[in-house]
């Protein structure tokens, strides 16, 4: 009779699950395990396995995006912000040099002690001589990376991977107004690939790299160039590590990225900086107006703005090498250009390429 009395809740009430946290933790288990299986795919092809495409279905893409990536970007952002006591800074950084493969040898500053926080750690810059820019080619590397493909545009697809395309029409957006541009168009076709080429006999060509989180951040401009147009896609933040890219189709398309257009000597130029998990943030320097990475945005949509006005009818001018723009971690590059017929790679896929490279020449 002395017993206390318990009261217990219904077990529905007690194990109420919310839609939101069965995405989360179900779209969490399914992003580790495709990680597991990128790994295993890069030891196949480290022994010189050839590895069948197989594409991801609707519903694992569906499945990948329910995991929020987004907010999960920007709570990296915010942590890589938060100042590290003097002491920790030695210890943490280190943990990241080893883990990568950083050499911080090329470093302008390889005190790990100066750098208050990792994002500024990410965004190191380097010792001038660390990059020699090539001057006997007309298009040099941009950034740090691996290369994932390259060759010229067909058929209005371009490939992210070898046997994975997405399409161009989808990835840079609707054409931009030929206004901002000196040049004509050459009237020899209705496709947006040819609408794109602006001379008869010159073609369209397509260069991927990849920036592993190792990797140099900051990107610079891959040739001498006016940029005219910055059109800013909101959307999802998957990863773009080269297993990710062989999974699912159009991955690029579906990612937020800046698209930066204009023209060079040979006619259309564009280069496109592409955001991935935890690179929330993409900088260019010039684009004070560019926020990536908000809370909200529309699916489908898309900004422009335009460097060329009444006051600034040049545009952008970029010179070869010049600092173009930074990721917060690693992330992808992508160059869309138009080119003559004689244009060539000096390039194999898969290889390591390091800013001030040569891409290729005339």
């Amino acid at each position: 009779t002395d017993r206390k009395k318990f009261h217990t809740a219904p077990v529905g009430q007690v194990l109420r699950l919310r839609p939101f946290h069965v995405l989360v933790a179900t779209g969490g288990g399914y992003a580790g395990y495709r990680k597991y299986e990128d790994y295993k795919l890069e030891q196949l092809e480290k022994s010189g396995i050839e590895v069948p495409v197989k594409l991801a279905s609707e519903w694992e893409v569906a499945l990948y995006k329910s995991v929020p990536t987004r907010l999960l970007s920007r709570a990296w952002g915010r942590l890589n912000q938060v100042e590290l006591p003097t002491w920790l800074r030695k210890p943490v950084y280190s943990l990241y040099i080893w883990t990568f493969g950083v050499n911080m040898k090329e470093a302008a500053v390889e005190d790990l002690h100066h750098y208050r926080n990792l994002s500024e750690f990410f965004r190191r810059k380097l010792k001038p001589q660390a990059r020699p820019v090539c001057c006997l080619h007309s298009v040099i590397s941009p950034s740090d990376g691996k290369i994932l493909n390259f060759g010229q545009v067909k058929n209005c697809e371009v490939e992210q991977v070898k046997g994975v395309t997405y399409s161009l029409e989808s990835f840079l957006g609707p054409r931009v107004c030929t206004e901002e541009l000196h040049f004509s168009r050459a009237p020899h076709g209705n496709s947006f690939q040819q609408q794109l080429v602006t001379k008869e006999g010159n073609e369209l060509y397509h260069c991927v790299i990849y920036l592993a989180p190792g990797d140099y951040h900051c990107f610079h401009s891959p040739t001498d160039w006016r940029v005219s147009h910055r059109r800013h896609f909101p959307g999802s933040l998957m990863s773009v590590n080269p297993g990710v890219a062989r999974w699912i189709k159009e991955l690029f398309c579906h990612n937020e990225r800046v698209v930066l257009t204009g023209d060079w000597k040979h006619g259309f130029f564009s280069l496109t900086a592409v955001g991935a998990t935890n690179v929330g943030s993409i900088r260019i320097y010039f684009d004070q107006d560019l926020h990536t990475n908000s809370p909200r945005y529309s699916k489908g949509s898309y900004n422009d703005f335009s460097f060329i006005s009444n006051n600034n009818k040049e545009g952008i001018r970029m010179r070869k090498g010049e600092h173009l723009g930074e990721f917060n971690l690693g992330s992808t590059i992508v160059l869309i250009f138009e080119a003559p017929k004689d244009f060539k790679f000096h390039l194999k896929a898969g290889q390591k390429i390091r800013f001030g490279e040569a891409l290729g020449s005339l």
